[in-house]
């Protein structure tokens, strides 16, 4: 069974990210070099996601870009910011930018059946952001959380997982490929010239595939945990990251290799036991992709 959105009710995440403000008259094009996501090409105002890799092109975390005139303002996972203020400081030369973590918290406030809004404001002490339509949940930070129903780290996990929303550290890590998240065409601009990492970014796009892909593992019967196994055909072809239950199992995000194809069955297996699993493809569906050259698609 696919799993929906509208399985999961509507609630605030307290907490769950932070934000880091990019300050400067040389903010945006600073921040343009650093990322994926095309900064200069984006209105003031705009909500885009983005990423961050080290020189190799592998990833260091997955962000989300509000672009104002001279400062820029990025939402990461809840004790990530400071990783992000010391690997983007490590590239600040001769530029007039400052980088700080923002003392307010950012709470998620997830509304899948919502319309999504458009954007980002600053309205007193609070900053609200609306990600594109498609994402099913938009960020507030201020000091006091929005008000609605409050989601417990269980419940938190059920969204992301069913959003197909990887997290940095949990899911992904400095091993993995933007490929492998199925991130890149709403995060990654291919013709607004050079940023960290790019060459393995585009040399994929344009030439090469991934061998492994960030799926959705529905288990039956139990809830098993992270790091299980996901065997399909007798192979490991990955180990579960996020873990939430679901009526009497469980589901999950995983990167698994690409011959295990969507809707397969399987296994996941861990010391203490198994129970059946089946593999199932995240659909970004309404989501816009980024500029891009390449007419490749991933072999």
């Amino acid at each position: 069974m696919r799993l929906h959105m509208f399985d999961l009710v509507a609630g605030v995440g307290v907490a769950t990210d932070e934000l880091v403000a990019i300050e400067g008259s040389d903010a945006v094009e600073f921040l343009d070099g650093q990322v994926t996501q095309d900064i200069r090409g984006m209105a003031v105002g705009d909500v885009r996601r983005s990423m961050l890799l080290e020189p190799r092109g592998k990833l260091r975390a997955i962000l989300w870009v509000l672009r104002d005139e001279e400062r820029v303002l990025l939402v990461t996972p809840r004790g990530t910011g400071g990783g992000v203020i010391a690997d983007l400081d490590r590239f600040r030369f001769r530029v007039a930018v400052n980088l700080r973590l923002d003392d307010r918290p950012v709470h998620s406030v997830w509304a899948p059946a919502e319309e999504p809004g458009h954007g980002w404001s600053e309205a007193g002490s609070a900053v609200e952001a609306f990600t594109p339509a498609g994402v099913p949940h938009h960020f507030v930070a201020g000091v006091v959380p929005p008000e609605g129903r409050v989601l417990d780290a269980d419940a938190l996990a059920a969204h992301r997982i069913a959003a197909g929303e990887p997290r940095f550290g949990e899911d992904v890590d400095d091993a993995t490929i933007p490929q492998e998240t199925g991130l890149v065409p709403e995060a990654v601009s291919f013709t607004k010239g050079c940023f960290v990492g790019q060459e393995l970014v585009a040399r994929i796009d344009s030439r090469g595939h991934v061998n492994r892909l960030l799926r959705r593992v529905v288990i039956d019967g139990v809830r098993p945990p992270r790091l299980a196994e996901v065997v399909v055909g007798g192979k490991v072809v990955g180990t579960l990251g996020t873990v939430a239950p679901r009526g009497a199992g469980g589901i999950a995000l995983a990167l698994v290799r690409r011959e295990a194809k969507p809707g397969q069955s399987g296994l996941v297996r861990w010391a203490g036991g198994e129970a059946p699993a089946t593999i199932q493809e995240i659909a970004r569906v309404g989501l816009t992709g980024t500029s891009h050259t390449s007419n490749s698609p991933l072999r």
